[in-house]
Protein backbone atom coordinates (compact mmCIF):
# COMPACT_ATOMS: atom_id res chain seq x y z
CA UNK A 1 0.00 0.00 0.00
CA UNK A 2 1.54 3.30 -1.06
CA UNK A 3 1.31 6.67 0.60
CA UNK A 4 0.62 9.41 -1.97
CA UNK A 5 0.68 12.22 0.60
CA UNK A 6 3.12 14.93 -0.35
CA UNK A 7 5.89 15.53 2.17
CA UNK A 8 5.89 18.80 3.94
CA UNK A 9 8.83 21.14 3.65
CA UNK A 10 10.09 20.16 7.12
CA UNK A 11 9.75 16.46 6.34
CA UNK A 12 11.72 16.87 3.10
CA UNK A 13 14.44 18.77 5.00
CA UNK A 14 14.61 16.04 7.66
CA UNK A 15 14.81 13.34 4.99
CA UNK A 16 17.59 15.17 3.15
CA UNK A 17 19.46 15.67 6.42
CA UNK A 18 19.23 11.95 7.24
CA UNK A 19 20.39 11.02 3.73
CA UNK A 20 23.35 13.40 4.00
CA UNK A 21 24.20 12.00 7.43
CA UNK A 22 24.07 8.46 6.08
CA UNK A 23 26.32 9.44 3.16
CA UNK A 24 28.77 11.12 5.50
CA UNK A 25 28.89 8.05 7.73
CA UNK A 26 29.55 5.90 4.69
CA UNK A 27 32.41 8.15 3.60
CA UNK A 28 33.89 8.00 7.09
CA UNK A 29 33.70 4.21 7.12
CA UNK A 30 35.35 4.08 3.70
CA UNK A 31 38.10 6.46 4.80
CA UNK A 32 38.76 4.44 7.97
CA UNK A 33 38.96 1.28 5.91
CA UNK A 34 41.29 2.93 3.41
CA UNK A 35 43.53 4.25 6.17
CA UNK A 36 43.62 0.82 7.75
CA UNK A 37 44.63 -0.81 4.51
CA UNK A 38 47.25 1.85 3.84
CA UNK A 39 48.75 1.53 7.29
CA UNK A 40 48.67 -2.24 7.04
CA UNK A 41 50.38 -2.07 3.66
CA UNK A 42 53.01 0.27 5.03
CA UNK A 43 53.63 -2.06 7.96
CA UNK A 44 53.89 -5.08 5.71
CA UNK A 45 56.20 -3.20 3.36
CA UNK A 46 58.29 -2.01 6.27
CA UNK A 47 58.60 -5.54 7.59
CA UNK A 48 59.62 -6.75 4.14
CA UNK A 49 62.20 -3.97 3.82
CA UNK A 50 63.61 -4.77 7.24
CA UNK A 51 63.82 -8.44 6.29
CA UNK A 52 65.62 -7.65 3.05
CA UNK A 53 68.04 -5.25 4.71
CA UNK A 54 68.71 -7.79 7.44
CA UNK A 55 69.41 -10.48 4.86
CA UNK A 56 71.80 -8.21 2.97
CA UNK A 57 73.62 -7.29 6.18
CA UNK A 58 73.86 -10.90 7.30
CA UNK A 59 75.22 -11.95 3.92
CA UNK A 60 77.66 -9.05 3.92
CA UNK A 61 79.06 -9.85 7.36
CA UNK A 62 78.90 -13.63 6.99
CA UNK A 63 82.51 -14.82 7.12
CA UNK A 64 83.70 -16.71 4.05
CA UNK A 65 83.85 -20.43 4.51
CA UNK A 66 86.89 -22.67 4.07
CA UNK A 67 87.93 -23.87 0.65
CA UNK A 68 87.42 -27.42 -0.61
CA UNK A 69 89.73 -30.26 0.24
CA UNK A 70 92.23 -31.31 -2.44
CA UNK A 71 92.42 -27.82 -3.96
CA UNK A 72 95.06 -26.11 -1.80
CA UNK A 73 96.42 -24.33 -4.89
CA UNK A 74 92.86 -23.35 -5.90
CA UNK A 75 93.21 -26.18 -8.40
CA UNK A 76 93.15 -29.96 -8.32
CA UNK A 77 96.14 -31.93 -9.65
CA UNK A 78 95.41 -35.17 -11.53
CA UNK A 79 98.17 -37.62 -12.38
CA UNK A 80 98.71 -41.14 -13.66
CA UNK A 81 95.70 -43.40 -13.26
CA UNK A 82 93.57 -40.22 -12.99
CA UNK A 83 94.43 -40.16 -9.30
CA UNK A 84 94.22 -36.72 -7.73
CA UNK A 85 96.68 -35.33 -5.23
CA UNK A 86 95.04 -34.85 -1.85
CA UNK A 87 95.49 -31.72 0.23
CA UNK A 88 93.73 -30.35 3.31
CA UNK A 89 91.13 -27.63 2.96
CA UNK A 90 92.36 -24.06 3.24
CA UNK A 91 90.97 -21.96 6.05
CA UNK A 92 88.83 -19.01 5.00
CA UNK A 93 91.68 -16.54 5.53
CA UNK A 94 94.45 -18.80 4.27
CA UNK A 95 96.23 -18.04 0.99
CA UNK A 96 96.45 -20.72 -1.71
CA UNK A 97 99.62 -22.78 -1.84
CA UNK A 98 101.45 -23.17 -5.15
CA UNK A 99 101.89 -26.76 -6.31
CA UNK A 100 105.44 -28.04 -5.93
CA UNK A 101 107.48 -28.06 -9.11
CA UNK A 102 108.52 -31.46 -10.41
CA UNK A 103 111.36 -32.42 -12.72
CA UNK A 104 110.07 -35.86 -13.67
CA UNK A 105 106.83 -34.93 -15.44
CA UNK A 106 105.36 -32.11 -17.47
CA UNK A 107 102.99 -30.03 -15.34
CA UNK A 108 100.02 -28.67 -17.28
CA UNK A 109 97.87 -26.04 -15.56
CA UNK A 110 94.50 -25.02 -17.01
CA UNK A 111 92.41 -22.06 -15.85
CA UNK A 112 88.91 -22.62 -17.15
CA UNK A 113 85.35 -21.34 -16.98
CA UNK A 114 82.81 -24.08 -17.65
CA UNK A 115 80.67 -21.73 -19.75
CA UNK A 116 83.61 -20.55 -21.87
CA UNK A 117 83.28 -21.82 -25.47
CA UNK A 118 87.04 -21.54 -26.03
CA UNK A 119 87.59 -23.79 -23.01
CA UNK A 120 85.25 -26.30 -24.61
CA UNK A 121 87.16 -26.00 -27.89
CA UNK A 122 90.48 -26.53 -26.13
CA UNK A 123 89.14 -29.62 -24.37
CA UNK A 124 87.61 -31.03 -27.55
CA UNK A 125 90.82 -30.45 -29.50
CA UNK A 126 93.43 -31.43 -26.92
CA UNK A 127 91.60 -33.69 -24.48
CA UNK A 128 92.86 -36.92 -26.05
CA UNK A 129 96.43 -35.62 -26.05
CA UNK A 130 96.24 -34.73 -22.37
CA UNK A 131 94.57 -38.05 -21.61
CA UNK A 132 97.43 -39.92 -23.28
CA UNK A 133 100.05 -37.89 -21.42
CA UNK A 134 98.36 -38.71 -18.09
CA UNK A 135 97.96 -42.39 -19.00
CA UNK A 136 101.64 -42.62 -19.93
CA UNK A 137 102.59 -41.04 -16.61
CA UNK A 138 104.58 -38.24 -18.25
CA UNK A 139 102.30 -35.34 -17.26
CA UNK A 140 99.97 -34.06 -14.61
CA UNK A 141 97.13 -31.64 -15.24
CA UNK A 142 95.97 -29.09 -12.70
CA UNK A 143 92.46 -27.73 -13.19
CA UNK A 144 91.58 -24.28 -11.83
CA UNK A 145 87.85 -23.50 -12.15
CA UNK A 146 87.11 -19.78 -12.26
CA UNK A 147 83.99 -17.70 -12.75
CA UNK A 148 84.24 -14.98 -15.41
CA UNK A 149 81.04 -15.45 -17.38
CA UNK A 150 78.11 -15.36 -14.94
CA UNK A 151 76.61 -12.47 -16.89
CA UNK A 152 76.10 -14.79 -19.87
CA UNK A 153 73.77 -17.28 -18.15
CA UNK A 154 70.54 -15.29 -17.94
CA UNK A 155 70.84 -14.55 -14.24
CA UNK A 156 71.52 -18.17 -13.25
CA UNK A 157 75.23 -17.58 -12.44
CA UNK A 158 76.21 -20.80 -14.17
CA UNK A 159 79.95 -20.12 -14.11
CA UNK A 160 79.88 -19.79 -10.32
CA UNK A 161 77.56 -22.79 -9.86
CA UNK A 162 79.73 -24.97 -12.11
CA UNK A 163 82.96 -23.91 -10.38
CA UNK A 164 81.31 -24.64 -7.04
CA UNK A 165 80.26 -28.07 -8.29
CA UNK A 166 83.87 -28.67 -9.32
CA UNK A 167 84.92 -27.91 -5.75
CA UNK A 168 82.23 -30.27 -4.43
CA UNK A 169 83.52 -33.08 -6.67
CA UNK A 170 87.15 -32.37 -5.72
CA UNK A 171 86.29 -32.64 -2.04
CA UNK A 172 83.89 -35.60 -2.19
CA UNK A 173 85.56 -37.76 -4.82
CA UNK A 174 88.85 -36.32 -6.11
CA UNK A 175 89.71 -39.34 -8.25
CA UNK A 176 86.44 -38.82 -10.14
CA UNK A 177 87.29 -35.22 -11.02
CA UNK A 178 88.96 -35.94 -14.35
CA UNK A 179 85.98 -37.96 -15.62
CA UNK A 180 83.51 -35.33 -14.36
CA UNK A 181 85.47 -32.53 -16.00
CA UNK A 182 85.37 -34.39 -19.32
CA UNK A 183 81.62 -34.88 -19.02
CA UNK A 184 81.13 -31.20 -18.24
CA UNK A 185 82.55 -30.25 -21.62
CA UNK A 186 80.77 -33.03 -23.46
CA UNK A 187 77.55 -31.50 -22.10
CA UNK A 188 78.65 -27.86 -22.17
CA UNK A 189 75.77 -25.37 -22.52
CA UNK A 190 76.03 -22.35 -24.79
CA UNK A 191 76.50 -18.77 -23.73
CA UNK A 192 73.32 -16.78 -23.11
CA UNK A 193 71.53 -19.83 -21.78
CA UNK A 194 70.72 -20.70 -18.17
CA UNK A 195 73.38 -23.41 -18.22
CA UNK A 196 73.02 -26.84 -16.66
CA UNK A 197 70.67 -27.18 -13.71
CA UNK A 198 71.86 -28.32 -10.30
CA UNK A 199 70.23 -31.70 -10.94
CA UNK A 200 72.16 -32.01 -14.21
CA UNK A 201 75.44 -31.11 -12.50
CA UNK A 202 74.74 -33.75 -9.87
CA UNK A 203 73.74 -36.26 -12.55
CA UNK A 204 77.06 -35.80 -14.37
CA UNK A 205 78.88 -36.29 -11.08
CA UNK A 206 77.02 -39.56 -10.57
CA UNK A 207 78.02 -40.67 -14.08
CA UNK A 208 81.64 -39.90 -13.19
CA UNK A 209 81.48 -42.16 -10.15
CA UNK A 210 80.82 -39.62 -7.40
CA UNK A 211 78.68 -40.77 -4.48
CA UNK A 212 75.91 -38.20 -4.86
CA UNK A 213 74.69 -38.52 -1.31
CA UNK A 214 72.81 -35.90 0.67
CA UNK A 215 75.98 -34.05 1.67
CA UNK A 216 77.17 -33.79 -1.93
CA UNK A 217 73.74 -32.72 -3.17
CA UNK A 218 73.59 -30.03 -0.48
CA UNK A 219 77.08 -28.85 -1.47
CA UNK A 220 75.94 -28.29 -5.06
CA UNK A 221 72.48 -26.90 -4.36
CA UNK A 222 73.56 -24.50 -1.62
CA UNK A 223 76.60 -23.32 -3.62
CA UNK A 224 78.63 -24.19 -0.54
CA UNK A 225 81.93 -22.91 -1.94
CA UNK A 226 80.58 -19.72 -3.49
CA UNK A 227 82.86 -17.48 -1.43
CA UNK A 228 85.84 -19.66 -2.39
CA UNK A 229 84.94 -19.40 -6.09
CA UNK A 230 84.79 -15.61 -5.80
CA UNK A 231 88.13 -15.42 -4.00
CA UNK A 232 89.84 -17.93 -6.31
CA UNK A 233 88.65 -16.02 -9.37
CA UNK A 234 89.98 -12.77 -7.96
CA UNK A 235 93.32 -14.34 -7.00
CA UNK A 236 93.70 -15.88 -10.45
CA UNK A 237 93.85 -12.37 -11.89
CA UNK A 238 96.75 -11.36 -9.65
CA UNK A 239 100.41 -11.65 -10.53
CA UNK A 240 101.76 -14.13 -9.68
CA UNK A 241 98.65 -16.26 -9.53
CA UNK A 242 97.95 -19.21 -7.21
CA UNK A 243 100.28 -21.48 -9.19
CA UNK A 244 103.14 -19.06 -8.54
CA UNK A 245 104.20 -18.36 -12.13
CA UNK A 246 105.78 -14.93 -12.41
CA UNK A 247 104.51 -12.74 -15.23
CA UNK A 248 101.26 -14.67 -15.64
CA UNK A 249 97.90 -13.01 -15.12
CA UNK A 250 94.65 -14.77 -15.91
CA UNK A 251 92.70 -12.29 -18.02
CA UNK A 252 90.74 -14.79 -20.10
CA UNK A 253 89.98 -18.47 -20.36
CA UNK A 254 91.34 -20.91 -21.14
CA UNK A 255 94.76 -19.91 -19.87
CA UNK A 256 97.09 -22.90 -20.20
CA UNK A 257 100.55 -23.20 -18.68
CA UNK A 258 103.05 -25.95 -19.39
CA UNK A 259 105.90 -26.10 -16.89
CA UNK A 260 105.16 -22.49 -16.04
CA UNK A 261 105.24 -21.25 -19.63
CA UNK A 262 101.99 -19.89 -21.07
CA UNK A 263 100.69 -21.57 -24.19
CA UNK A 264 99.70 -18.78 -26.58
CA UNK A 265 98.50 -20.83 -29.51
CA UNK A 266 94.88 -20.99 -30.50
CA UNK A 267 92.72 -23.33 -28.38
CA UNK A 268 91.64 -25.23 -31.47
CA UNK A 269 95.19 -25.73 -32.83
CA UNK A 270 96.01 -29.24 -31.66
CA UNK A 271 99.30 -29.48 -33.54
CA UNK A 272 100.59 -26.29 -31.92
CA UNK A 273 99.69 -27.47 -28.42
CA UNK A 274 101.20 -30.91 -29.00
CA UNK A 275 104.47 -29.35 -30.18
CA UNK A 276 104.47 -27.03 -27.15
CA UNK A 277 104.13 -30.02 -24.81
CA UNK A 278 106.75 -32.01 -26.71
CA UNK A 279 109.24 -29.22 -26.17
CA UNK A 280 108.52 -29.34 -22.44
CA UNK A 281 108.90 -33.14 -22.46
CA UNK A 282 112.31 -32.75 -24.02
CA UNK A 283 113.36 -30.43 -21.22
CA UNK A 284 112.01 -32.78 -18.55
CA UNK A 285 113.89 -35.76 -19.96
CA UNK A 286 117.08 -33.72 -20.22
CA UNK A 287 117.13 -33.89 -23.98
CA UNK A 288 115.77 -31.66 -26.69
CA UNK A 289 112.49 -31.90 -28.50
CA UNK A 290 112.65 -33.61 -31.88
CA UNK A 291 110.00 -31.24 -33.13
CA UNK A 292 110.52 -27.52 -33.23
CA UNK A 293 108.03 -25.58 -31.17
CA UNK A 294 106.04 -23.28 -33.47
CA UNK A 295 106.15 -19.56 -32.86
CA UNK A 296 103.32 -18.39 -30.63
CA UNK A 297 100.31 -17.21 -32.56
CA UNK A 298 97.87 -14.52 -31.47
CA UNK A 299 97.00 -14.54 -27.81
CA UNK A 300 94.24 -16.88 -26.81
CA UNK A 301 90.88 -15.08 -27.10
CA UNK A 302 89.45 -14.00 -23.78
CA UNK A 303 85.87 -15.27 -23.49
CA UNK A 304 85.51 -13.15 -20.39
CA UNK A 305 84.87 -10.35 -22.88
CA UNK A 306 81.86 -12.27 -24.13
Amino acid sequence: MTNDRRLTKNERRTQAREAAKAQQQKRQRDERLKRGLTIGGILVGAVAIVAIVTLVIVNAIRPPGPGPENMASDGIVVGQGYVAETTPALAADEAPVATDERDDVVQIVIYQDYLCPYCGLFETTNGETIDQLISDGVATVEYHPVSFLDRLSLGEEYSTRAANAAACVAEASPDSFYAWNTLMYENQPGENTEGLTDDELIGLAEQAGVDTNAAFTECVESVQFESWVERATQDAQLEPGPSGEDGVQITGTPTVLVNGEQYRGQPGDGASFTAFVQAALGQVSGGSSTEETPAPSEATPAPSEG
